[in-house]
């Protein structure tokens, strides 16, 4: 009993050696100041709105059920999306890996039995038994004390991996919120373009066949009805030029949706229009944006990262102390094996062992100091990055601004062109009809109509691609996620029939 009392005293001083925590070396991160502007520079404009926070599910202020679909099938199915959901889990096993580094490594013996036959050269004392059997069992243990906060900083580093690894999932979100939208735009821009072409080719098909006539009828020259057909003939071209790129357009989409290419007829065949914006859109304030912008908050993080690694690599320049120990029972076996494992479990079979070693890396210290400034230079990047991005986003917010506003500007002009075009052609025709004008009159009203129509269509997409682009760089939409797992079904069944994943699926956040 007095042996036993002593060895668990013993234990309970090893244990509270290793709990004792030392300093932590390293820097201390703090965030970097970057100058950002009160305002927006397009500001004041009555079609901004810098009170209320932009919209989370902004692509509903365009109210296109299609588009809110598209949305709703990329979040759930897109692939990249889903490989940077499963990025989180790694990060979060490595988290899991660096938090099991602070504890004692216990290598767990169920037992071992070893026989040994020694020659008689081989020992220098008779009374020695040549011949005997080694039975144990046991436990060994060995803890290397945190003296220097190292896998403190270890697990630090690891959380804010983990975090930088969920804000990147968020900003693939975000990517491919605006991907989508964007690329919906596009499609249904080549639809109008291609409706357009038709229209015109119609309208130059009376054209011709009223130049046709008046040749036949000896009142105009072949050179009219040649020009017209050169007109017809050009337009039609550009017709299955706009086929290619609508396909390609919808193909785009499919990937995004991750569907295979053609599964997406049925839903954009409903008749759509290119998708019209707000009257007014919610940006905030440039300081609102830091908060929003995932790539932002992924820049910091792996910054957070980096900075505890400085403190890792400096631990390896100070004194390591590993505790270990070791506690069993056994037994040498010399006559009837039986009756001697049969003493394997008696209180006279114990043993321990107890111990402590202090390393000092003496002829590894260049080496080691190298990689502190090692550390050191990929955290000042960080930092520079980070600064990098801010001013990154904030220029993505101003460019988007500039090119919404004046698309919206234009559009007025755009439509009053089209508009006189349209009545020019019409104008054309009665007049050529009437021998007041000549066909060329009429070749240059065509022409200038699909020239503005085209015009009008593509200023219309511009201005809601930039106000796409726009809601991406104030960095909404990764909200929808929230309370949604990160890992989709299919994927976590079959990585839950090949590994043992405990609860991290079901709560994945580390606590």
């Amino acid at each position: 009993m007095a042996r036993c009392s002593f060895v668990a005293a013993g234990v309970a001083s090893l244990l509270g050696a290793g709990l004792l925590s030392g300093c932590s070396i390293g820097p201390h991160y703090t965030r970097p100041d970057v100058k950002l502007n009160d305002n927006w520079s397009m500001q004041p404009d009555t079609r901004l709105g810098t009170e209320a926070t932009p919209a989370v599910t902004w692509w509903k202020s365009f109210n296109d059920p299609t588009l809110d679909r598209l949305i709703d099938e990329a979040f759930r199915q897109n692939l990249p999306l889903q490989i940077a959901g499963l990025r989180i889990m790694e990060a979060r096993a490595r988290l899991g890996f660096a938090i099991g580094q602070q504890y004692p490594q216990i290598q767990v013996a169920v037992g071992s039995a070893t026989a040994v036959g020694l020659s008689e050269r081989a020992i220098n004392a008779a009374f020695i038994d040549k011949h005997y059997q080694d039975y144990q069992v046991g436990f060994d243990a060995a803890w290397e004390a945190d003296l220097w906060g190292k896998y403190r900083k270890g697990v630090t580093s690891e959380k804010s991996g983990y975090f930088a690894s969920v804000a990147d999932y968020d900003n693939v979100l975000v990517s491919l919120l605006a991907e989508v939208a964007r690329t919906y735009a596009v499609f249904r821009t080549f639809e109008v373009l291609i409706g357009q072409a038709r229209a015109n080719v119609a309208i130059q098909e009376e054209g011709l066949r009223i130049a046709d006539a008046r040749f036949r009828n000896g009142a105009a020259s072949e050179l009219d009805v040649t020009q017209s057909r050169t007109l017809l003939e050009s337009t039609r071209a550009t017709i299955p030029q706009l086929l290619a790129s609508l396909q390609q357009a919808e193909n785009a989409l499919s990937t995004l949706l991750g569907q295979t290419t053609g599964s997406l007829a049925p839903i954009l065949q409903s008749p759509s229009q290119i998708p019209l914006p707000p009257a007014q859109v919610a940006i905030s304030v440039p300081a609102e944006m830091l908060r929003r912008r995932a790539d932002i908050r992924g820049a910091e993080l792996a910054a957070m990262a980096q900075c505890d690694r400085i403190g890792i690599a400096k631990a390896d320049l100070y004194p390591r102390l590993t505790l270990a120990g070791s506690i069993g029972t056994r037994v040498f076996a010399h006559g009837d094996v039986n009756n001697d494992i049969g003493d394997l479990f008696s209180s006279d079979s114990f043993y321990y062992s107890f111990g402590a070693q202090l390393l000092y890396p003496l002829f590894n210290y260049g080496r080691l100091k190298n990689n502190v400034r090692l550390e050191d230079a990929r955290f000042q990047q960080a930092l520079v990055n980070y600064r990098d991005t801010v001013l990154r986003a904030a220029q993505e917010v101003e460019d988007a601004l500039a090119g919404y506003l004046r698309a919206r500007d234009a559009l007025v002009s755009a439509q009053g062109a089209a508009d006189a075009a349209q009545r020019s052609v019409d104008l054309s025709f009665l007049q050529y009809r009437e021998g007041a004008v000549d066909f060329q009159r009429v070749l240059d009203a065509q022409r200038s109509l699909l020239e503005e129509q085209n015009t009008l269509t593509e200023i219309r997409s511009s201005v809601a691609t930039n106000l796409i682009a726009l809601y991406k760089a104030l960095g909404g939409g990764w909200e929808i996620r929230q309370g949604q797992p990160y890992v989709d079904e299919n994927n976590r069944k079959e990585m839950e029939e090949r590994t043992d994943w405990d609860q991290y699926f079901s709560s994945p956040d580390p606590r």
